[in-house]
């Protein structure tokens, strides 16, 4: 806010009659650049104000060159944080890519066999073997680049919009409580699968239907075979799958990392056990809806809501059904999750340090500026 500074001025006009100041009382003449009070007479004081300069204290290349760190703070900070999420989010999917054909294979096999003389489920090993014999190793990362096309608007609009929200649903005393916690982290996770959902739906198709070599080879079969609709299967359950997962996720992550001693609240090492410690309940308790998301999505799938998935899955496959993939998904989950939340927790550090160095030179060039004014 810019400062004001009053200033009395005395000048001397001739011709003016004595007069007193209660002749001309009251007057506001206080407070704005605009008004005076004058005496009829020789001098009169003149009440005005004049505009504080303030001092030049941006640092200068040669500083910043100095002290990198301060070069973050140029950085506008939604823009550093969105960026954040995606190169986390892609470099994370990317490790986990093989896990996570392996889990989409065990998810999707006993729909995809189709026959009733056909297997209908596939175990871990056996899936690494299947994929290792028909596709070679490239065929453990089969369906990755559209996953990782995916995955950065989906991580960077999903960790953006969780701080968003976490803003939005503080209350009046700036605090956050645990249900507003929840919420930030359910809205931030349907708001992101909403954004990027047909993605990954093309992923899926990709990385499980025989046949299909490009992305664009499967968007164009699906509009020319199914319409633009198929491009949604399976997002109701998607959504109320996303919602509750990140809201434990997130929740659970900020308030464990909370808890904790405050010279451990910092350390890298903690951001990722208290990670996956967050993910491994999240997983557990939402992995069923996105198992049914995944068959919902499938060409030819017989379910057409989360009322069919359940019990059709079930009566398939039984309650292990609801489970198939958990293990990979696991082993992907929870390193993925760590990765992410461990970036962006990391990132948000650095901001907050390159910010306070950036302070820390201004009040230099502020102090130095003052002090030779006075010289």
């Amino acid at each position: 806010m810019k400062k004001d500074r009053a200033t009395l001025v005395w000048r001397d006009i001739p011709g003016l009659e004595p007069t007193r100041i209660e002749d001309h009382w009251p007057h506001k003449w206080l407070g704005t650049s605009n008004d005076s009070v004058s005496f009829r007479s020789g001098n009169f004081a003149c009440v005005s104000l004049a505009e504080k300069k303030e001092l030049v204290a941006q640092p200068t290349t040669a500083q910043l060159l100095k002290h990198p760190l301060a070069l973050v703070a140029l950085v506008p900070k939604d823009a550093a944080l969105f960026a954040a999420g995606a190169i986390a989010g892609a470099a994370a999917k990317s490790v986990t890519a093989p896990l996570d054909r392996i889990k989409l294979l065990m998810q999707t096999h006993g729909l995809r066999a189709g026959q009733e003389s056909a297997k209908k489920s596939i175990g871990f090993i056996e899936a690494i073997t299947l994929i290792g014999k028909e596709e070679g190793i490239k065929g453990y990362w089969k369906g990755n680049l559209p996953q990782v096309i995916r995955i950065i608007p989906y991580s960077a609009v999903q960790l953006f919009a969780y701080e968003t929200y976490k803003k939005l649903f503080r209350g009046k005393d700036g605090e956050l409580s645990v249900i507003g916690r929840l919420a930030a982290g359910a809205c931030a996770g349907m708001t992101s699968t909403l954004v990027t959902y047909p993605l990954d739906v093309l992923r899926l198709r990709l990385a499980v239907e025989p046949g299909y070599r490009t992305m664009t080879e499967v968007a164009l079969n699906m509009l020319r075979e199914e319409g633009v609709a198929s491009f949604y299967n399976g997002l109701g359950p998607s959504l109320i799958g996303i919602a509750p997962y990140i809201a434990v996720n997130f929740c659970v992550f900020d308030l464990v990392k909370k808890s904790l001693p405050e010279k451990y609240q910092k350390r890298t090492e903690t951001s990722l056990l208290t990670a996956l410690v967050s993910a491994t309940i999240a997983t557990v308790t939402c992995y069923p809806l996105d198992t049914v998301r995944r068959q919902m999505q499938m060409k030819g799938t017989p379910y057409k809501t989360i009322l069919d998935a359940f019990p059709g899955i079930v009566a398939h496959d039984g309650l292990v059904g609801l489970y198939r993939g958990f293990v990979p998904n696991a082993l992907k989950t929870l390193p993925n999750s760590s990765i992410r939340l461990t970036t962006f927790d990391s990132v948000k550090r650095l901001i907050a340090a390159g910010e306070k160095e950036f302070q820390r030179i201004m009040d230099e060039n502020r102090k130095k500026q003052k002090q030779t004014a006075t010289e």
